[in-house]
């Protein structure tokens, strides 16, 4: 498969993971609202469930647990003890990686940091003509940039080669 084929391919895939993205992002606040005790404690108690009971299901023991639930409050809960849990109380356990924002926003500006003394250079000679670089040269400018830097080249160190 060609360079551009695969870059073709890896945009397809950006323009997939940010439709998804765009709605995970707006509508974050609802997702990542826990529970003031955490999920575990929340799910168990709401199921009516002591911790007793949970460890019994999980065959761990009470103290387990209540540091399961410890440790999720505070963050560091191991991803395989909560997947226990959460199938010893019948759910399903979700982690979400959000970009913060679409991955070919990122893409792009990444791509004009590496391209940027060509743009830095037009922007300066602009700005003595007091303009701005208009949104056509930039979108100029992303098509030379992406034609000179693959995307495999974006994130390495050097940024180039």
């Amino acid at each position: 498969m060609s360079v551009s084929a695969r870059q073709n391919m890896r945009r397809l895939a950006r323009s997939k993971l940010d439709k998804t993205g765009s709605w995970l992002r707006s509508n974050l606040n609802a997702l990542s609202v826990a529970p003031h005790g955490g999920w575990v404690a929340s799910i168990r108690d709401a199921l009516g469930m002591s911790q007793a009971d949970l460890a019994n299901r999980m065959g761990l023991s009470q103290s387990a647990v209540a540091k399961l639930e410890m440790r999720e409050r505070a963050g560091s809960a191991q991803m395989d003890s909560l997947r226990r849990a959460a199938h010893a109380m019948d759910c399903e356990l979700v982690v979400l990686m959000v970009p913060r924002q679409s991955l070919q926003a990122s893409v792009d500006q990444r791509r004009l940091q590496l391209y940027g003394k060509l743009y830095d250079k037009a922007a300066a000679h602009m700005s003595l003509e007091d303009q701005s670089v208009s949104p056509e040269l930039k979108q100029v400018m992303l098509r030379d940039a992406e034609e000179s830097i693959p995307d495999s080249s974006l994130w390495r160190e050097s940024g180039l080669g």
